[in-house]
């Protein structure tokens, strides 16, 4: 079943933030841990490897879902939800059923054909676009690299490819807006323990800046997104979350931002890089590693990290824990357990050990990384 009826973000105003655009500002004060609002999704799209355990239209997690009769590839809680999932599964379903194992669009591919059928559908502004309307989306054309333009040129082509039975679409140059937009505003949708659930658009949530010190965070009920503060918030303060993972150092988490969104960050934690160090523990050893070894070391922490993301999507689960393994060994010559680049591998470790039900392993693990996530991911 879907969530409830969204809160309305009546407390809030849309703003001009100096240097940063339009935000998102209070109006009143909110208290830690208070809802400011809820958004449910524009549109959504649940993971492949999902199907089956969650419904594709809520993205509910329950046993005994019903298949579509068709595809045979979709899931449902009961006809209330299929029926309401059947505008956007149609654009897949008779594509499924003619590509059979060749339909492999991505989830950004898919996520942008639901956009352009919602807007031919619903040309009116959604709940999802109280402040924000999906078509006022930054998409920093500008910009884009050729690397960048590239790739959206690869999904529009996939695109056409697999949708264009169900799809009017638009000129070129709109699409490489359209996928620019996606890009600078999906969301990825996790689940209580973290694991990708899908991809979605939430217009009002997107209409928040960026701080590496935020004052809310964004969670998920299903398809429905919900923005709770963390830190007290006065009445004309804006509301700030986070884009990224805040576990990271500095310049890590600047890359990432100047990759993904185009800027860099001026917070407080920024610019102080005051949890640098802790965040980079080295080994204390009587011959300590050289500044040289170190940043090699880190180097190899990144590829690393960007290798896992990637195998995720085709290696075993054995084998993915082998690059958890041999990782960490060769990190844990320099880099002390409490280090971000070790934890994230055996947070990674963690993960792949508790899908296969390996819970002595995944204990071990999670028991190593509490105590430091607790510390390191603390908003003061």
């Amino acid at each position: 079943m879907r969530s409830e009826a969204a809160a309305q973000p009546g407390g809030l105003e849309r703003f001009v933030s100096a240097g940063k655009g339009r935000g998102l500002r209070a109006r009143r004060r909110y208290a830690v841990g208070e809802l400011l609002f809820s958004c449910p999704a524009y549109t959504a799209v649940l993971t492949v490897s999902e199907r089956g355990s969650h419904c594709d239209g809520c993205f509910a997690r329950k046993e005994g879902l019903s298949k579509c009769g068709r595809c045979k590839q979709a899931f449902y809680c009961n006809v209330e939800c299929q029926k309401e999932d059947w505008p956007m599964h149609k654009l897949e379903c008779s594509a499924m059923c003619a590509f059979g194992q060749n339909w492999n669009p991505s989830e950004t591919v898919r996520l942008t054909a639901r956009i352009l059928a919602k807007q031919r559908t619903h040309p009116e502004r959604t709940q999802s676009e109280k402040l924000l309307a999906v078509k006022e989306f930054e998409s920093h054309l500008d910009k884009l690299d050729n690397e960048k333009r590239e790739l959206i040129q690869n999904d529009i082509a996939a695109l056409h490819h697999f949708y264009s039975k169900h799809l009017e679409y638009p000129d070129n140059a709109a699409l490489v807006v359209l996928f620019a937009q996606v890009n600078c505003n999906g969301f990825t949708i996790e689940d209580e323990e973290l694991s990708h659930l899908g991809s979605a658009i939430f217009p009002d949530v997107a209409l928040m800046n960026h701080s590496c010190c935020p004052n809310v965070i964004v969670t998920y009920k299903g398809t429905l997104a919900e923005v709770r503060a963390v830190k007290e918030i006065e009445p004309g303060e804006e509301v700030f979350t986070s884009y990224i993972d805040l576990l990271y150092p500095t310049e890590d988490r600047n890359d990432r931002l100047r990759d993904s969104y185009f800027f860099s960050c001026d917070c407080r934690e920024c610019i102080t890089k005051e949890k640098d160090k802790e965040k980079l523990e080295i080994r204390k050893l009587s011959d300590p590693p050289s500044a040289e070894t170190v940043r090699d070391m880190i180097k190899y922490a990144r590829n690393v990290i960007e290798e896992f993301r990637r195998a995720k999507h085709y290696k075993s689960p054995s084998e993915l824990l082998e690059i958890c393994e041999l990782s960490l060994d060769k990190m844990g010559a320099v880099f002390e357990d409490s280090n971000v680049y070790m934890l994230h591998m055996m947070y990674q470790a963690m993960g792949v050990c508790l899908y296969v039900q390996d819970w002595e392993g995944a204990l071990r693990y999670g028991q190593k990384i509490i105590r430091p996530y607790r510390q390191l991911l603390s908003w003061k």
